[in-house]
This record gives C-alpha cells, structure tokens and sequence, in this order.
C-alpha cells in the first residue's frame, strides 16, 4: 500500500503529516507493507528540507523529518493508494490534474479522519510555534485514525 500526503510547498503540513505516519506504523507490522511520501502541489521548494519550524516542532514531539520537496505529478494518481490533501485549495489542485476522476476515490481531505470537528490542515507558515503545534496535534490524531481505517480495510 502507498500513501501521499499533499500540500502546497511540500515544506510544513504534508511531510509532517509523512514523518508522523512513518513513526506510527514503525514496529506497528504494517512498516514494511506500506510506503509514505509527500509532495507539494507547487514547485516552490522542490529539493528542499522541511522547514526548520517544522522539523524543530517535529523533534520536540519525537518525530524526524528527513524529506525532500517534491511537486505533485499526473503518475502520482495511479501510483498511490491513498492520496491526502492538507486543504481545499490543494485538493482542487489535485482535481487539476488529467484524468483525476479516474483516481478519485483515492483522494481524501486529511481532516476526514479526524475525530475532533474540522475541514482543512491550516498552514502554519505564517504563524508561530502554537500554530506549528495545533497543525502537528491535528495531524497526530488524524494520522491514528487513518491507521486505524487501513489496518481495518488490511485485515
């Protein structure tokens, strides 16, 4: 099974959300049976770490990014089992792509696995580390109860 998790710039919400899953299912038996990435829907940091906010925010909450920006491509869609947008406007971005309808029941808002009340990852680039630490908590509980969904569907 492979997993993508989509932002904008492929540098705050989407790898955290990727290193947040791969700590999860680390020792969890499924580790060797599902991928992870993520990727942004603009080209603005491709090659790039995350940013420093995030990775500090990540560390301080036992989780290690070592991911590269990468954008979003067409091949994405038939590659990917699950394809989980931060945002609206990124899932429209996804929606952009050719043929997405082929694809489109694999594409979910991140926040549709999320107990508490909600519709979008905020992006916390402008913010400050209370903002980074709503955005990690948010995709700590969803990123549990997507396990939860796919450890269901495995068995």
């Amino acid at each position: 099974m492979k997993v993508l998790f989509v932002c904008l710039g492929n540098i705050c919400r989407s790898p955290l959300a990727e290193a947040i899953f791969k700590h999860k299912i680390k020792g969890s038996g499924l580790d060797g049976s599902i991928y992870a990435d993520s990727c942004g829907t603009a080209g603005y940091h491709i090659g790039e770490l995350a940013d420093p906010r995030t990775r500090a925010n990540a560390q301080k909450n036992g989780v290690t990014i070592t991911h590269k920006g990468r954008q979003l491509q067409s091949s994405d869609l038939e590659e990917f089992d699950y394809i989980l947008a931060m945002d609206r406007s990124n899932l429209s971005n996804i929606k952009r792509l050719n043929n997405w309808e082929l694809y489109s029941e694999k594409i979910y808002l991140m926040r549709s696995f999320d107990p508490h009340p909600g519709d979008e990852v905020p992006d916390p680039y402008y913010g400050d580390e209370k903002d980074f630490q709503e955005v990690f908590n948010i995709l700590d509980r969803s990123v549990d109860h997507f396990i939860k969904e796919i450890k269901e569907k495995m068995l």
